[in-house]
């Protein structure tokens, strides 16, 4: 008998509307995911501690714990606090690093997460990978998918625009990913999983073709639908091919190469894109890559996110050794530092900069 489908790892309940937070106690029961209310929930000091003095009437059974920051040691100190209790669940309630720590502490303790994002800045919040600071710099660390994704477009308008903006920028990635992803399986024979390159395609697609801005709630409706499935795309293919490029591969070498001056991942992943764009050739897609960051306020140079050309040279050179094994539109073309040089001085001029 021939398998006729797959399992696709994917959270029990995603709801993204505004005022979805009102009910979250209700949502969890409902779902079978805590009908007693025995949560474990991690919050940063700053918008999670304010969101528990609104929803801690709701939540009387629920523990808070404060999460010092985004590193390992931060994760695996939270991890151990929580193993003391007995919850149904982990919530993380907050941004990137909150729910990432949150994360592989619920994977650490056998619990399953509930994702509470305060805000829009990636698409790591229904990842099945958790990226925290370790004493190399930065690692990725599998974990499961969250049970369930919960996004309040009330809570997010709240959310500083650069949150929104970074996540414009990484959604937008998605597409050269994709294309470095098909590159790499015609010239090397990778295999490509079509289902996530599909999922995260439309994700990015979606973004970069909606005519919204960061104020509106159709549009942070779509970006955060297409954050979440590019999440889910990753678990259907293993791993981040689906949404790392060249892209991600330039934002990593700016992080490590300059760590005291990065911008935001979405800002420096959306120009990585556009560049790694215009390498390939896709003249089309580049210029509504950039006439689209340009609208929403993302740097399409390096010079609006204060880095000078050379550097962002610099940069792209580095940008291979951060994924070794990657195969993207850098590794293709092998370009010297002066060729890269070139090919930058030809992408300035064409998107007229």
């Amino acid at each position: 008998m021939p398998v006729l489908t797959r399992l696709i790892p994917s959270p029990v309940v995603v709801d993204i509307n505004a005022g979805a937070l009102d009910d979250l106690a209700g949502l969890l029961a409902d779902q079978r995911i805590s009908a007693s209310g025995k949560l474990a929930i991690a919050i940063s000091g700053g918008s999670g501690a304010r969101l528990r003095e609104r929803l801690s009437p709701a939540l009387p059974g629920a523990e808070w714990y404060e999460v010092g920051g985004g590193t390992l040691d931060d994760a695996i100190k939270l991890a151990d606090a929580m193993k003391k209790g007995h919850y149904d669940a982990v919530v993380g309630l907050g941004g990137g690093k909150i729910i990432d720590c949150a994360k592989f502490a619920a994977a650490r303790i056998g619990l399953p997460l509930v994702a509470v994002a305060t805000n829009l800045s990636h698409d790591g919040l229904c990842s099945p990978v958790a990226t925290l600071d370790n004493d190399a710099g930065r690692g990725s660390y599998g974990v499961p998918n969250p049970i369930a994704v919960v996004i309040d477009l009330d809570i997010i308008r709240e959310a500083p625009v650069r949150f929104v903006r970074s996540g414009i920028g990484d959604a937008i990635s998605n597409i050269s990913a994709v294309a470095d992803w098909e590159l790499s399986h015609r010239e090397t024979g990778e295999t490509i999983d079509g289902l996530a390159a599909a999922m995260a395609r439309q994700a990015g697609e979606a973004v970069l073709r909606h005519p919204g801005g960061v104020g509106d709630d159709n549009f942070l409706q779509v970006l955060a639908e297409g954050l979440v499935l590019t999440g889910i795309s990753m678990s259907v293919a293993g791993d981040s091919r689906p949404a790392s490029g060249a892209c991600h591969e330039i934002n990593h070498a700016l992080d490590i190469l300059y760590p005291k001056r990065s911008a935001s991942h979405g800002e420096q992943c959306g120009l990585g894109a556009a560049f790694a764009t215009h390498l390939r050739g896709d003249k089309e897609t580049r210029d509504m890559m950039v006439e689209v960051l340009r609208r929403h306020g993302l740097p399409v140079t390096p010079g609006e996110i204060g880095f000078t050309d050379e550097e962002f040279v610099e940069a792209v050179a580095y940008a291979p050794k951060t994924r070794p094994g990657r195969y993207t539109i850098l590794e293709h073309l092998d370009l010297s530092t002066d060729q890269i040089r070139d090919a930058y001085a030809d992408y300035a001029q064409a998107i007229g900069s």
